[in-house]
């Protein structure tokens, strides 16, 4: 037993639950950081309009709560020996509900959803993008929170009248998913989650009156604001068969960043799920970024650290595009196989900006697009350019990471459903010149929910304890020249200028280019 674990006579067990994008998970991890089992149900996505992305908040709740009682089952553990539950979540997407009844008054509006491109361009030319960027750390873009809560209130009937009222509750999905776990006693989340929003001062660790007033959101809608590390409440015994702590609540990212044992400045990691999002631990520092990246809080056990984050929109939900859209594999896993039947992408680059651009370039009205198709070009070259997509992304924003902290990192630690395919992963490590560490274990979002619950509930003590349990499973070195890196990263901005913009210029009554 490594140190710090508990007794093996007094074993207990941590039951993280991932509610991601596509899919909700739920593991069950041993106190030695090891998975007893798994569960995963995807769910469906729901597409009103043209860049328009809503979750059923009811598939969330039912997804995620089946997910945990598979899992407890094929780990046959029982409730009464769970130490905590850790919570960690697709952030940004947004959720109102009746306090009274519980009842969701709109679908979740995913942090994909391009709808308020406009009303964040109004918001842009009242000025307030600096002072947003100084207190919140991100920019205004309908990437995060308040632009979608701020739409809700405009367009469901009668719903700024009732959260003036305090009678609507609006949450991230962690708070979603606490607020029916416990049975609607506890409306809370945490510092992640809420540095995602626009509305919380990442240096004093509050919401933000200004903000509040100049985008005209309620406060009384919003929820308490805690550590990450923290006992949030107890879920009702009728769901699992005891009550069981809720011990940790943290975005994905920010828990992919501790899941990784990134606990220390000049640190990084990068989730390849459906989109890809680097964070570099800065430290006590937060650390102003001049690269387009945005400045976010980490998930907070004990002292207050930060970090650059870049996000990229579609990493691999890009492969997903492939199976479903093109029907050019059945099965995700496939694309590996099909990519590697060529060399090399033939001068085919695929920019996925299907959900316009994130960092760096912040642009929600780029549109995908495919080019360097000559009579040569077949699936196995999509299926690479595709792969080498997510990795050019990623690329990018570990230059702006560079940047702006003036750090050289060692190396890249991955993670994600991504992160297991060998081609990508190489690759990536061609374009930055630097190692791509893969962990033993890639549920390392689950696995930081599941470290910070056990740090609240003393399963471990310190954060040193449990960054020994961290291991790494394969190393990729890079291999590609750095001339050959250069041309590639400067084809693939070639390409991605193409895009930039598309949408816009294509409204009815814009002028063409």
């Amino acid at each position: 037993m490594k140190s710090g674990s508990m007794k093996s006579g007094s074993m207990k067990y941590l039951l993280a639950l991932d509610q991601g994008t596509t899919s909700s998970r739920a593991v069950v991890f041993d106190a030695n950081g090891a998975i007893r089992a798994l569960a995963r149900r995807e769910f469906p996505q729901i597409y009103p309009r043209p860049g328009w992305v809503e979750h059923d908040p009811a598939d969330l709740w039912a997804s995620q709560l089946a997910c945990a009682r598979t899992a407890l089952r094929r780990a046959r553990v029982g409730a009464s020996e769970l130490a905590a539950i850790g919570i960690t979540n697709q952030r940004e997407t947004t959720l109102v509900w009746d306090r009274a009844t519980g009842q969701a008054l709109h679908g979740a509006i995913v942090w994909q959803d391009r709808r308020t491109a406009a009303l964040c361009a109004r918001w842009a030319a009242r000025g307030l993008a600096s002072r947003v960027r100084e207190r919140t750390g991100l920019v205004i873009d309908p990437y995060f929170s308040a632009s979608k809560i701020a739409w809700l209130l405009a367009n469901v009937k009668g719903l700024a009248r009732r959260a003036r009222r305090g009678e609507v509750a609006f949450g991230t999905v962690d708070s979603w998913l606490v607020w029916r776990l416990t049975g609607g006693r506890r409306h809370v989340t945490d510092v992640s989650n809420a540095s995602r929003t626009l509305l919380f001062d990442i240096h004093r660790g509050e919401w933000d009156g200004q903000l509040l007033e100049a985008f005209g959101i309620p406060r009384a809608m919003l929820p308490q604001v805690h550590a990450s590390a923290h006992v949030f409440g107890t879920c009702d015994a009728r769901l699992f068969g005891a009550e069981i702590p809720i011990a940790s609540i943290a975005g994905d990212q920010q828990a992919a960043l501790f899941g990784q044992a990134c606990h220390g400045p000049g640190m990084a990691k990068n989730t390849y799920g459906t989109g890809c999002f680097m964070l570099l631990n800065t430290g006590a520092r937060a650390i102003g970024s001049r690269s387009g990246l945005v400045t976010t809080l980490a998930a907070r056990y004990g002292r207050t650290q930060y970090a650059l984050e870049g996000s990229v929109f579609i990493g691999g939900a890009v492969v997903q595009w492939l199976r479903d859209g093109l029907r050019l594999i059945r099965r995700s896993a496939d694309v590996e196989e099909l990519a590697a039947r060529v060399p090399d992408s033939g001068g085919v680059y695929l920019v996925p900006a299907f959900a316009g651009l994130g960092a760096p370039h912040w642009d929600p009205y780029a549109r995908g697009i495919l080019v360097g198709l000559t009579r040569g070009a077949g699936a196995a070259h999509i299926a690479r350019a595709a792969l080498e997509s997510i990795a050019f992304q990623s690329a990018e924003l570990l230059a702006a990471m560079r940047r702006d902290s003036g750090l050289e990192l060692a190396e890249l630690r991955v993670d994600g459903g991504a992160a297991a395919n060998d081609l990508l992963m190489q690759f990536q490590s061609d374009l930055l010149g630097i190692p791509v560490v893969r962990p033993e274990v890639l549920e390392t979002t689950a696995l930081g929910a599941a470290y910070l619950a056990g740090l609240a509930t003393g399963v471990w003590k310190d954060r040193e304890d449990i960054a020994r349990h961290w291991q790494a499973a394969r190393r990729f070195q890079p291999r590609m020249s750095r001339e050959e890196a250069k041309r590639r990263m400067g084809e693939w901005a070639r390409a991605l200028e193409r895009s930039r913009d598309w949408q816009k210029a294509r409204r009815p009554g814009a002028r063409s280019r």
